[in-house]
């Protein structure tokens, strides 16, 4: 398996050391990886600039998507439950100049809670 095959595996906290190299092509000279999480299909990366989301798409990964996002650009997030339990949930990010959000899906297994409370600690 490759890097970002290993990834995307299950979903956790990520090694900042290996996604700094891994994305190094993606990042600006200055940029700092400073948390990234893992969930199923997607990646999320918190840099000292912007939110980074990677969207593996499809079974075979023939295509990998990278959305950038300045943090300066999410004006509200939201997630949404199904009970206190972390069952299924989404997560839902509104941009400026866009009115449709951005939306994630979370399983049961899945902190949806801890991945809002470091999305909140970067945007407020």
């Amino acid at each position: 398996m490759g890097f970002l095959s290993d990834l995307m595996g299950e979903d956790s906290e990520v090694n900042i050391t290996e996604v700094q190299k891994g994305f190094a092509n993606i990042l600006a000279p200055s940029e700092k990886v400073e948390k990234a999480y893992k969930l199923i299909n997607d990646l999320f990366i918190f840099t000292n600039k912007r939110l980074i989301l990677v969207d593996k798409q499809g079974v075979t990964v023939k295509k990998i998507g990278y959305h950038s996002i300045p943090y300066s650009s999410i004006t509200h997030f939201s997630i949404e439950t199904t009970g206190h339990f972390d069952l299924d949930a989404e997560l839902k990010i509104w941009i400026s100049g866009d009115s449709n959000p951005i939306c994630k899906e979370f399983d049961e297994s899945q902190n949806i809670y801890e991945l809002q409370s470091v999305l909140a600690h970067y945007v407020l």
